[in-house]
């Protein structure tokens, strides 16, 4: 089943102890995609500037992805600068410039709107109330968001929560959000929202996945080869989106949801071996059933 995601698409210029670049292509709904397009068809809703360079949106249009939803508007790409310290679980944000992506209103294509599974990338939750608004009888959405949009609205924020089936936080949001320090309390207390899961991405400490009753727990693949962490969350969404979307069969059973958080965590382990979306363009079914095999691997224990 095809798959829609509302997201950034970007440039960002980033250093980490492991290098420097400038202006290399991101964005969520870019890795997203890119994530996601390797299981199930994707259907894309952004909006970059006259800058942005047509060989990716052909490229974007070469993969299972569909870009009638992309805008290219007069003005400049919305532009991220930032930096990581040994810490890669941390992002310090240098400088934003919202350019476009400051007017972005999207207004659905009409086959878009009958799309069943849904993400909301992570921006502002009036837009994401009002992709809701335009969507029709969706069966399942997902829901990414920051600590701007906890401090600044966190009123359209709890409002999107309570409509949506999953939301996906790192560890600092989840706190923010709840006041819980604890993981699981917090968790829980969404839950009691209206969301049926919450999906807390917990960079090299891997994935913690609660629904009603269950807990999951996912480590980070350990890697040698560590670049760039940038859009590892976005495509962790992206293969967990895409593996539920993607999937033959009825409705959704809990190994299923486990299984999406392995994909996930798989394709987000190639993402942080190179700068911007590079590793992710060039991966293979095999290089992803390769790394889910190694995940099992690294799991699997007896008794």
């Amino acid at each position: 089943m095809s798959l829609l995601v509302v997201g950034s698409m970007a440039f960002d210029s980033i250093r980490s102890p492991f290098g420097e670049v400038e202006k290399v292509v991101g964005g969520s709904a870019t890795y997203f995609s890119l994530a996601a397009s390797y299981l199930a068809p994707v259907r894309l809703v952004s909006v970059v500037g006259a800058d942005f360079p047509p060989a990716v949106i052909r490229m974007l249009g070469s993969r299972s992805i569909d870009t009638r939803g992309l805008t290219v508007a007069e003005g400049k790409t919305f532009h991220w600068k930032g930096f990581y310290e040994y810490d890669l679980n941390t992002a310090h944000t240098v400088t934003t410039e919202l350019n476009v992506f400051r007017d972005f209103a999207p207004v659905l294509p009409e086959e878009y709107r009958d799309t069943p599974y849904v993400f909301l990338g992570n921006i502002a939750p009036s837009l994401q109330l009002d992709i809701l608004r335009q969507m029709r009888r969706p069966k399942l959405v997902a829901l990414d968001t920051m600590n701007y949009w906890i401090e600044s609205s966190p009123g359209p924020l709890r409002e999107v929560i309570d409509k949506v089936d999953i939301l996906m936080v790192n560890e600092g949001e989840i706190r923010m959000l709840t006041g819980e320090y604890n993981l699981v309390k917090g968790a829980r207390k969404v839950i009691g929202w209206g969301p049926s899961r919450v999906v807390i991405k917990r960079g090299e400490y891997g994935v913690l996945h609660l629904s009603d009753g269950t807990m999951f727990a996912a480590p980070a693949y350990p890697l040698e080869t560590i670049f760039d962490p940038t859009g590892a969350g976005d495509s962790f969404a992206g293969g967990f989106m895409g593996y539920l979307a993607g999937r033959k069969g009825g409705d959704l059973a809990d190994s299923d949801f486990r299984l999406a958080t392995m994909y996930g965590s798989a394709i987000a382990s190639f993402t942080v071996e190179a700068f911007s979306t590079e590793r992710l363009q060039n991966l293979t079914p095999e290089d992803i059933a390769e790394r889910l095999g190694s995940f099992l691997a690294l799991t699997e224990f007896r008794v």
